[in-house]
């Protein structure tokens, strides 16, 4: 297993330990800042296991099927926890992971007829955004910092939006069949 496989396999790894830290009141409100900090370290692993990936041709079918759940256990299993703790609406949560289903799905669909549908720029701002808005809010610093975390949120929000608009209008004629 090369090195960006086993980035990827250590994301998924540390998804229980960052949602027992987002859930245990254990250690007050220190657990936040030990959650923070494990879905900021998870967070890298994906910039940095596509990055070593890419650079050094070390991308496998393992990589090209397992990142992409990775990205989605650790950001969909934020989301929830946020949702449990009140600080994230469940209607948003909803859109984002619905958003998930439906792309997945759709890959799913395009994998079939043997096309692979690339992540769009799009999604990847969203993504970007998405761990941003999970960073403000768990650490939920007050002040000015409220300001970006509901702005953070709104950005995921209209990206998520946007990126399966994309996905959708470019890719539509896999689901008409023309492909």
């Amino acid at each position: 297993m090369n090195l960006p496989n086993k980035l990827t396999v250590l994301r998924v790894i540390m998804v229980p330990f960052f949602v027992f830290f987002m859930l245990w009141n254990g250690l007050g409100e220190n657990g936040k800042y030990v959650a923070a900090a494990l879905f900021i370290l998870a967070s890298l692993t994906d910039c940095l296991d596509g990055h070593i990936a890419r650079k050094h041709h070390l991308i496998t079918d393992f990589g090209k099927f397992m990142d992409p759940i990775a990205d989605k256990l650790l950001v969909c299993s934020a989301l929830i926890c946020l949702v449990e703790q009140g600080m994230l609406a469940g209607w948003i949560v909803i859109i984002i992971i619905g958003r998930e289903f439906i792309i997945s799905g759709f890959r799913l669909v395009a994998s079939d007829k043997g096309i692979v549908i690339a992540a769009s720029y799009w999604g990847k701002f969203k993504t970007v955004f998405q761990m941003i808005m999970v960073i403000l809010l768990i650490l939920d610093l007050g002040g000015f910092f409220d300001i970006l975390a509901q702005a953070s949120v709104w950005i995921s929000l209209i990206l998520t939006v946007v990126s399966l608009a994309d996905y959708l209008i470019k890719n539509r004629k896999v689901l008409e069949g023309e492909m």
